[in-house]
């Protein structure tokens, strides 16, 4: 409990958990989609990655709850991005398709979060 506490008190240590959970999600990610890329040819198929992702039932609930999740969260991230002014938004759309909303998600928390102290350092 001590541990969450810091976290809330210091958001700079929180920023950086989101920062790296960010480097995290994009190298994994990454590291997978080359491995697929391996395995069913250089040429990225996104219909037989998309019928892969899908090939049974665990899998497909995946899916369909990251993309659900996702579709509902980059909309939040949009809305958010605005209303606080948060500057260099370019990467978080477009590592949404290009890397993975697993890097984007953590990536948008970091800016936010380092929006937010500015804003309370010019309040």
């Amino acid at each position: 409990m001590n541990i969450l506490y810091s976290l809330k008190n210091n958001k700079y240590n929180l920023s950086y958990i989101y920062l790296i959970l960010a480097i995290l999600g994009a190298v994994l990610t990454m590291q997978s989609n080359y491995n697929f890329a391996l395995e069913y040819g250089s040429n990225f198929d996104i219909v037989e990655f998309i019928r892969l992702a899908n090939i049974n039932p665990a899998a497909e609930s995946i899916s369909r709850d990251l993309f659900i999740g996702a579709s509902a969260i980059f909309i939040w991230i949009v809305k958010e991005s605005k209303k606080l002014n948060i500057k260099n938004m370019w990467v978080v759309y477009i590592g949404t398709f290009l890397i993975a909303f697993a890097f984007s998600a953590p990536f948008f928390l970091f800016l936010r979060e380092r929006r937010l102290i500015e804003i309370s350092k010019d309040n």
